[in-house]
């Protein structure tokens, strides 16, 4: 898990921020903007400090893309306003579900958006090696990302040794959700052992309920959530040196402790007998969308769904999500005790594609602890987080959320970020995806991983 990084004092943060933005106030925008000129809108507010130095942007816009799409979108359109207010640009938001497939074409066809939120740090790294228009933020963002990241945090953010983008959100993968009022009607008990939760499946199952329930339908991203399970097993069976080098290619990706593991899967993603409860047979979680993969357990159809702290989004509004309520998650219980309590997570990075002062203002508000708090404040329903430490878990405002962020918080947490996210774009967001979706509609696990390993890039 990265290090927690001491607190410095608002006088300090000024400081380096306002010797980072003070170049990067007067960067040159290569569309024709000019040299940043008048007193920014929101001079001497507190919350305005490092935009201040960017001037009056008004009439500005930033456009942005990404893959965060309703009803999540509502939420981060409402965290911006602190910067519209602040600077006097304009956020223009798109979100889109082939944001995967189609950020890399639009930045080679030249319609790269201002910023994008790249949910990859493999991606990341294809777009700057493979189309050279990544553009490095000015320095007030990596102060930032010093401050109130850990040291890995702004490794994912790095390729080859120059740092590119900020992290933006993140999330805990390692949870299963449940209803917690469905369990004290039937007794069960939310297990501490994976045993425990498949002999709790077995239970489930013995009294006509099917255990569990998925959705991996996800657009051109179709396959990704299999990807969590199997990496979030592997992280168990294994431990996070044996994942790092898996993740890395230092061991083949069809090793015999990933066949292992994704037999493990199976047992619960392929069993005719546990899955897919209120929607019909294994086939059908291929076809499933991910957001509506979780939705029979409010109607008893199903008990578990193995799903990141981000699904609390996708639960109807008046769902009541709390250890008491509708819904809530549990920890993925561990297969062994021999590598602690590893969690699988992930996240997104701010990558910039103009070199202007409006943009650069954007990101800087992006990668502090003001966007970080905003956006805690704008999404009432939960279903977002950060490992900006400088983000008050009490401005959060779900128990799934709060839970979350003193994961992210902790740091004697066994932490690995999510691996496809790490592995070349054609493995991470391509071969891994779409053989896993394969994999559930019948393809054999042997099979699919050999796949997988002979799509891998060969430098």
């Amino acid at each position: 898990m990265r290090s927690i990084r001491t607190r410095r004092g608002a006088a300090a943060l000024t400081v380096l921020a306002v010797a980072g933005l003070g170049l990067a106030g007067c960067a040159d925008d290569s569309d024709g903007g000019g040299e940043v000129s008048g007193t920014a809108p929101g001079a001497g507010q507190p919350e305005c400090q490092q935009l201040e130095q960017f001037g009056d942007l008004t009439g500005k816009e930033v456009s942005v893309y990404t893959s965060i799409i309703a009803p999540e979108d509502a939420a981060q359109k409402a965290s911006y306003k602190v910067f519209e207010d602040c600077t006097g640009a304009t956020v223009n938001y798109e979100g889109s579900s082939e944001f995967e497939a189609q950020l890399v074409v639009r930045v080679q066809g030249g319609n790269a958006p201002d910023v994008a939120y790249v949910p990859q740090p493999g991606l990341l790294q294809t777009l700057v090696q493979d189309t050279g228009k990544v553009v490095e933020p000015p320095q007030a963002v990596s102060d930032n990302v010093d401050e109130w990241f850990g040291e890995d945090w702004k490794t994912y953010g790095t390729v080859d040794d120059t740092f590119y983008a900020a992290p933006l959100g993140a999330n805990v993968k390692s949870f299963v959700w449940y209803s917690p009022k469905m369990f004290q009607e039937n007794g069960w008990e939310v297990p501490e052992t994976w045993d425990d939760m498949i002999a709790l499946s077995d239970k489930i199952a013995q009294s006509g309920i099917k255990p569990w329930c998925a959705g991996i339908e996800s657009g051109d991203g179709t396959g990704w959530p299999t990807t969590d399970w199997l990496e979030d097993v592997i992280l168990r069976n294994a431990g996070p040196d044996v994942y790092d080098q898996w993740v890395n290619h230092e061991i083949p990706f069809n090793d015999q402790v990933v066949v292992d593991s994704l037999d493990q899967v199976g047992n619960i993603l392929k069993n005719e007998d546990y899955v897919n409860g209120g929607i019909g047979d294994v086939k059908s979680i291929a076809t499933t969308a991910f957001q509506e993969g979780g939705l029979p357990i409010l109607d008893g159809d199903c008990a578990l769904h193995r799903q990141a702290s981000f699904y609390a989004a996708q639960w109807p509004e008046g769902t009541d999500v709390s250890e008491n309520g509708d819904v809530f998650a549990f920890y993925l219980p561990v297969t062994s005790e021999e590598f602690g309590k590893p969690v699988l997570g992930g996240g997104e990075f701010v990558a910039a594609f103009r070199d202007a002062p409006e943009v650069q203002a954007f990101q800087t508000y992006l990668s502090s602890d003001v966007w970080a708090n905003e956006k805690a404040k704008a999404t009432p329903n939960g279903g977002w987080v950060s490992a900006n430490t400088g983000l008050d878990i009490a401005n959060l405002n779900s128990p799934i959320d709060k839970l979350s962020a003193e994961i992210l918080q902790d740091p004697d947490a066994v932490f690995r970020f999510d691996g496809s996210d790490q592995m070349p774009g054609a493995v991470g967001a391509g071969s891994f995806w779409t053989e896993m979706t394969k994999w559930i509609t019948g393809q054999d696990t042997q099979t699919t991983l050999d796949n997988i390993e002979s799509s891998w890039p060969s430098n």
